[in-house]
């Protein structure tokens, strides 16, 4: 068998080559051979919730895989036929819904297929996209890129137990190209959801955020297992995408945000959603062109992963406010299903 070897330590050398790499083995039915997993990671190989993903795929794609085990530093990833499937999942552990799903929304929309799937484990972590920040500001972009999903979040999970719950439909997309230039408008608005806090510290640490910046608030108390809170901060027009999201820090008992990056960004997206668009770009039909404040390692890497799985072409160009990407996608009619 013909395998497409990839370093899994190159550039940021975290989860995002694997997520990539996995994704678009299934789509393109390509098999991989996937190294040095997570090699630039404190503790490398696959955790929780990279394993939950690859394990979900090979259900929905009816892989075979060599090497999905904890700890792992390298895995063969076999694709087959993609099916629509309703499937139940428990990560047993806060491990992130929100990276599981970046892998999961691609694959079963591009693919022309539907998912309904129910799954535990943490909403809203550390290092991850809370779930408003995928409901809100990753569906949009997906959305207008021809990828549609809806979101039910049943139950938040904070860490360290999780316990979260959600439940998403994904349905068969039309993959188009799309251009996310300029931001023209400033209608910021946050988004705060919370459990076992005090909503008298919650409302106080938004009164301070509206002290510097203007936007319209709403705050919603969700029952979780832990104690927890997200709060997202996002603009949508016709032109831009953006948003911040901050867990609440119980150490010094606040929300972390640089408020600059989006009150003070008039580009067309944030940092975080220009390498989750990637992969979507470089299957549509012509290109794809954003700007951001930033070419952030998992950008690069995304970047580098995709053209070389696909063969889609890209060019990253300076400008006065940050830099210009376009990715000229390679079309998913060459996609082998």
């Amino acid at each position: 068998m013909d395998f497409l070897k990839i370093n899994g330590g190159h550039g940021e050398g975290g989860g995002q080559i694997i997520r990539s790499s996995i994704v678009l083995s299934c789509i393109t039915n390509q098999p991989i051979h996937l190294e040095n997993i997570r090699k630039n990671r404190k503790e490398g190989g696959l955790k929780a919730q990279h394993l939950t993903a690859i394990k979900i795929l090979q259900k929905i794609a009816n892989a075979e895989v060599i090497g999905a085990e904890l700890g792992s530093t390298e895995i063969k990833f076999i694709p087959n036929k993609i099916e629509s499937l309703e499937l139940i999942e428990n990560i047993k552990t806060a491990g992130s819904i929100s990276l599981i799903l970046q892998v999961l929304i691609p694959v079963v929309s591009i693919a022309q297929k539907k998912l309904t799937l129910i799954i535990k484990g943490g909403t809203d972590v550390l290092w991850s996209p809370s779930m408003d920040y995928t409901q809100y500001v990753l569906k949009e972009a997906y959305s207008r890129m021809g990828i549609k999903f809806s979101i039910e979040v049943i139950k938040r999970g904070y860490y360290p137990k999780g316990g979260g719950e959600i439940k998403i439909q994904v349905y068969p997309a039309e993959i188009k190209s799309v251009n996310f230039i300029e931001r023209k408008t400033n209608n910021l608005k946050l988004i705060c959801t919370f459990s076992k806090i005090s909503l008298e510290k919650i409302k106080e640490k938004i009164e301070k955020i509206k002290e510097k910046i203007k936007v319209e608030s709403e705050i919603k108390e969700e029952e979780a297992i832990d104690s927890g809170a997200s709060l997202l901060i996002y603009n949508i027009d016709n032109n831009s995408i953006m948003g911040i999201d901050s867990l609440f820090n119980k150490k010094i008992q606040d929300f972390d945000l640089d408020l600059d990056k989006i009150n003070n960004n008039s580009l067309g997206l944030d940092e975080k959603l220009a390498d989750m668009i990637v992969v979507p770009a470089s299957l549509a039909k012509g290109k794809t062109i954003f700007r951001v404040k930033e070419i952030t390692n998992h950008l690069e890497t995304n970047l580098f992963v995709t053209s070389k799985i696909t063969g889609c072409k890209y060019g990253i160009g300076k400008i006065s406010e940050g830099f210009e990407v376009i990715v000229e996608g390679v079309s998913n009619s060459s996609i082998k299903q």
